[in-house]
């Protein structure tokens, strides 16, 4: 089968990009090895969660995303409040403050994989959707790839998208250079019932034992990501619900009350992923395959949709370019996007190790440096601004 674009990785990222690109006229596929799984019936929790910048929410909005989500399941986030090592130096972000009505959005990754895939599967002929199906070989030929499934097909493309993670096999095929180092932490992350109103804030508290962030969710539900010691995430992993409870409401400085455990705590590693090259003749990383950062600014996920984002205008304003592999149309692209992921690798990377560090030193300075900051309304505005999209 002959198609203009394999897109490898149907994850949130990969799936909007197809779904960005549904009426552009080129014949796509879309291949995931995992199968979808449908929404559980019944009042449980995801225990992955996005904080979705209006930017992202506007472009799911556009493709017809946001709109399928259940409302009362995505909270929005107001104010922001960041406190440093001594709990006393502090930073607050404020919607009000720059006149729009919400910083962000909390929401269930289920949620949103679901609704994307929805939307594609209602897609014209132009779309198809290989599930469960897994990529073996890819081979690169001047005019086009050859792509080699588990089951024997043969498909070929004139531009493949590596969509498929972090860990990208994609990536690996296509021997692109790849700097990485393991930050040995583990991000934790459970959902929790709260005793008292969170009003929509997001709270975050750079410890010396790592960043624990507590998300607002739908009614007093708030979802937390801890970043810890591989050592101090075991314990935690292993601790009775209670226990784990008290621990977070302790370090949380009790700002939400008595807290009761909804999902179980679950880990994955943190790494950070510094990609050479974002396109090669007739290939294009996208999302996690194209960078991976730290947590701490819970930017993740936007800065994969705004890779999407720049993909789909770049592709869809082709003019009479007929070949979408065309090696200087996916430059086009990557030039566009450079400057944004490495902005963000740099000041996750660093904040990360400065805050990660028990030079007493250190310490003054980075919690005097949140004080000084929270002063000065430009440089908060500005720090906003970048998220907001």
């Amino acid at each position: 089968m002959k198609f203009d674009m394999i897109v490898i990785g149907g994850g949130l990222v990969g799936a909007s990009l197809v779904a960005a690109l549904k009426d552009s006229g080129l014949k796509i596929a879309l291949i995931e090895p995992h199968e979808s799984m449908p929404l559980p019936r019944d009042e449980s929790w995801d225990s992955r969660v996005y904080a979705i910048s209006p930017g992202s929410a506007a472009f799911l909005q556009k493709l017809g995303v946001w709109q399928r989500m259940e409302a009362e399941r995505v909270a929005p986030v107001y104010e922001m409040a960041v406190f440093g090592d001594d709990n006393s130096a502090r930073i607050n972000f404020s919607a009000y403050e720059i006149g729009i009505p919400e910083l962000a959005f909390i929401a269930e990754n289920r949620q949103l994989q679901t609704a994307v895939w929805e939307v594609l599967k209602s897609s014209n002929e132009n779309i198809q959707i290989l599930c469960p199906a897994k990529c073996t070989a890819l081979v690169w030929q001047e005019s086009h790839v050859d792509v080699q499934l588990a089951d024997g097909s043969q498909l070929q493309a004139a531009l493949v998208v590596g969509a498929d993670g972090v860990n990208s096999w994609v990536r690996k095929q296509a021997e692109i250079d790849v700097k990485q180092h393991a930050y040995n932490q583990i991000g934790v992350v459970a959902n929790f019932s709260a005793e008292l109103p969170h009003r929509h804030i997001a709270h975050q508290w750079f410890r010396r034992d790592g960043v624990l962030a507590l998300l607002p969710l739908p009614d007093k539900r708030v979802s937390m990501v801890w970043s810890t010691s591989e050592a101090q995430a075991e314990i935690l992993r292993n601790l009775p619900a209670e226990e784990l409870c008290r621990r977070v409401e302790q370090a949380a400085s009790h700002t939400l009350g008595a807290l009761q455990l909804i999902t179980p705590p679950v880990g994955f590693p943190l790494n950070f992923v510094h990609v050479g090259k974002l396109v090669k003749p007739r290939l294009v990383l996208i999302g996690d395959a194209a960078h991976g950062i730290h947590p701490l600014a819970g930017q993740g996920v936007n800065l994969g949709l705004r890779d999407t984002r720049e993909l789909a205008a770049v592709l869809s304003a082709r003019g009479l370019q007929t070949d979408c592999g065309d090696f200087m149309l996916l430059r086009r692209y990557e030039l566009a996007r450079k400057e944004d992921i490495l902005a963000l690798e740099l000041v996750t990377d660093n904040l990360q190790k400065l805050f990660n560090n028990s030079n007493p030193t250190l310490a003054r300075l980075r919690n005097l440096g949140l004080e000084i900051t929270n002063r000065l309304p430009l440089i908060k505005n500005q720090l906003m601004q970048h998220a907001l999209n």
